[in-house]
């Protein structure tokens, strides 16, 4: 203290002070709930006022403005704004699972749930279920407070007859600390405390067996699996993650339910921009057709697209929240007054506690007021008994009282009442109807105190109670508990399904993709100056490949090709190719196949599929060609240990040798395969003109024109040696060779002549 009497402090000491009473302020008088009625100090005042105003569910509504200005005038001395939002959370069916207050007027919608109209235009009174909170408040069963300037009293907390706090939930956010508590179903809260009333020991695995998980007012479905549901209850702290609920009818896939507070319209809106940005190809459309229930529809670009796919697809995706996760933190005001995360079976026991405190109250203050008339009536029967002589008293005696008090040795508050009883009320029926109601008032008091003096019949009372509450106040639950196989943003590949389709190339670099495979592609119909090149068989979730004259690879994925019904659309459209360079050829295979790549010069590797897969539309250089030198349609091979290569030149000179001799590269110019003089390619005097891979049970027919032989391996040993050489002339007749055909045992892809 200084001389002047003002306390004089360290401003360490006073900041630190300030702000720990600034922090336990917000903490226990604004964000957090507390554990008796689940309600924070503002939501507490809103429905005491609301019940003092008689603003009960059968009652008129009334203006919003009414009730705001009588709560911050009598009990909450804060801001407008903030009371009239909480009054408004506690109305919207789509925020609490059981509200609070019935409304009329404009309460917000789930789009825009704070878009209510102002206070002065909304109307409101308390709902049925605000009876959990508020009907044993006249029953003295719960502890009054003054109110801000200390004028009023109100409660400290309301007698809840559920445990609210869990039932609805809350969030808040406080001084160094939050709670998140997810809503839940009244029914199952309410076997599970009547399980743990039964079962002192229960452990929260138990009580699982009532509480299924949050009940949201939402049928969203909750996907987390039975062991993340059991670590949250354990820990009191943990995520829900909430997926929206979908069917298909007729190809297109309707959203019936968004997880909780998830905007619809946002959610249409997004998956628009998306679909503008070109990141979601397998969406045609999408529309709201929202209008009482929740109705979001997506159209897929084709019959091809799997629809459980592509929801999996758009789960995944962070910015739409059609799967939302929500953060768990079960941090509450307990019984002494202080925050701490709790479990549920730490919840329900103090709730429990509370309720056992709140029904004791409420009994005592019953037999206090039994006791109290039982004690008037013992005045009154006195009198009946004296009854000319209390007369004679009464009018005789200036001190009635007094003189009443010594000669009946009656106490004060009996004699006031003798004194204030009507003689009308002295009337023989009168003494008959007092010893009826007394004994009654006796009747109810030993019904009453058997419970006091009986564990048993205490705990059968609450259960009793808890589970007619239940019956009167609950429903089924809304939000179903679902695992689900876990999202992922997936290719547009992996969300077509397989089907047999043929790609068909056309001279003219114009593609399409035919249904199932066909060995007609060459009869389709084609442009005026156009016809058939090339075709291989693949799937709609496959890749083909072009290669082009330039040696580049061309990846194209089969879906994003257009219909054979029309006659296709041009290769220029989708891939970035440099001036002069065409398509050669179209083939196609899984990650793992193998392919021979080679050039008519002679040179060739062996390559796997998934390395001329291009990501890009630039496409992979995979050849470096020699001068003059052409590519050759790629061959595929089935046994890479066993198979052979079969090269023919246009001077008719034919070399066999195993596929295994060449390398194996993922670009490049190979090694040779069958030696052809250096200036013979350049001026094209020789060249490979036909390729092929023969397996060992596998026959080779060679066409020289009209000529043909057939043949196999064990009947060519003549040409069979090792890569590089020269190989050995064909007979005369068959030198000028046209074509090749290979008649696989097993054919896996193409022949040749298909592709």
């Amino acid at each position: 203290m200084s001389y002047e009497g003002i306390e004089q402090l360290p401003l360490e000491v006073y900041t630190e002070s300030a702000y720990l009473n600034y922090s336990m302020s917000v903490i226990r008088d604004r964000a957090l709930p507390h554990i008796s009625d689940g309600l924070k100090p503002v939501q507490r005042r809103i429905m005491y006022d609301m019940n003092e105003l008689g603003l009960s569910a059968t009652s008129k509504y009334v203006k919003s403005a009414r009730t705001v200005g009588d709560v911050l005038g009598k009990y909450h001395p804060h801001g407008d704004s903030s009371c009239y939002e909480a009054m408004v959370l506690m109305a919207q069916d789509f925020s609490y699972r059981y509200p609070l207050i019935d409304k009329q007027g404009n309460w917000g919608v789930p789009d825009e749930p704070k878009s209510f109209a102002a206070m002065r235009y909304t109307e409101a009174r308390l709902s049925k279920f605000s009876e959990v909170l508020l009907s044993d408040l006249k029953l003295n069963c719960t502890t009054y407070v003054p109110n801000f300037d200390g004028t009023l009293q109100e409660p400290a907390y309301l007698p809840a007859r559920l445990p609210h706090i869990l039932l609805n939930g809350t969030m808040g956010i406080a001084v160094g600390m939050a709670t998140n508590i997810p809503p839940h179903n009244v029914r199952e809260v309410a076997d599970a405390c009547c399980h743990l009333l039964e079962n002192n020991d229960a452990s929260v695995l138990d009580l699982l067996n009532y509480v299924k998980g949050p009940d949201y007012p939402t049928d969203a479905e909750i996907i987390n699996s039975k062991e993340e549901l059991q670590k949250l209850y354990e820990t009191g702290h943990g995520s829900i993650r909430m997926r929206a609920v979908y069917e298909v009818v007729q190809g297109e896939i309707i959203i019936t339910a968004l997880p909780y507070q998830v905007s619809g319209s946002n959610v249409v809106m997004t998956i628009a921009e998306l679909m503008n940005a070109k990141k979601l190809p397998l969406v045609s459309d999408v529309r709201d057709e929202t209008s009482d229930k929740c109705k979001i529809v997506i159209v897929p670009r084709s019959n091809r697209v799997d629809p459980d796919k592509l929801m999996l697809h758009l789960f995944a995706v962070p910015k739409l929240d059609l799967e939302k996760t929500y953060s768990i933190n079960m941090n509450i005001l307990g019984l002494d007054g202080n925050p701490a995360v709790k479990n549920l079976k730490q919840i329900l026991n103090e709730w429990l506690t509370f309720r056992k405190d709140t029904v004791r109250a409420r009994i005592n203050s019953r037999i206090d007021k039994i006791n109290s008339r039982l004690h008037l009536l013992e005045g009154l029967f006195t009198v009946f008994l004296n009854i000319d002589e209390v007369i004679y008293i009464i009018r005789n005696s200036d001190e009635a009282k007094k003189e009443l008090i010594a000669r009946f040795n009656l106490t004060d508050i009996q004699a006031e009442y003798i004194l204030e009883t009507k003689l009308r009320q002295l009337a023989r029926l009168s003494e008959i109807k007092l010893k009826e109601e007394k004994d009654e008032l006796e009747k109810e008091k030993e019904h009453l105190s058997s419970f006091l003096n009986s564990a048993t019949k205490f705990k059968n009372l609450l259960k009793k109670e808890i589970k007619e509450d239940a019956l009167k106040y609950g429903d089924d639950r809304r939000t179903p508990i679902v695992e689900r196989v876990e999202a992922q943003i997936i290719s547009e590949k992996e969300m077509t399904p397989s089907e047999p389709m043929t790609v068909i190339l056309s001279k003219m670099g114009w593609v399409r993709a035919a249904k199932g495979h066909t060995t007609e592609a060459a009869t389709l119909s084609y442009k005026t100056g156009d016809g058939y090149l090339a075709s291989c068989f693949s799937r709609s979730n496959m890749s083909v490949t072009f290669m082009s004259n330039l040696g580049v690879a061309y990846s194209v994925d089969v879906n994003q090709l257009p219909s054979a019904r029309s006659q296709g659309e041009p290769l220029t459209g989708k891939l970035s190719m440099s001036q002069g360079e065409t398509i050669e050829t179209v083939f196609c295979g899984n990650e793992e196949d193998y392919y021979l790549i080679s050039t008519d010069a002679g040179y060739g590797f062996i390559i796997q599929y998934k390395d001329l897969v291009s990501r890009t539309a630039k496409g992979k250089n995979i050849v470096n060609l020699s001068e003059g030198a052409k590519i050759n349609v790629p061959q595929r091979i089935s046994n890479l240990d066993e198979d052979y290569c079969l090269v023919i030149t246009n001077t008719g000179r034919m070399l066999i040798f195993p596929v295994n001799e060449l390398p194996k590269l993922s670009r490049g110019k190979g090694n040779k395969m069958i030696s052809i003089p250096g200036d013979k390619v350049v001026t094209r005097e020789e060249y490979v003109i036909q390729i092929a891979i023969l397996g060992m049970e596998d026959s080779v027919v060679i066409y020289a024109g009209k000529r043909t032989i057939t043949s196999t391996l064990k009947n060519l040993d003549t040409y069979i040696s090792s890569r590089g050489r020269r190989g050995v002339k064909l007979p005369r007749p068959l030198q000028r060779v046209t074509d090749l055909q290979v008649n696989r045992v097993e054919a896996v892809i193409a022949t040749d002549k298909q592709q």
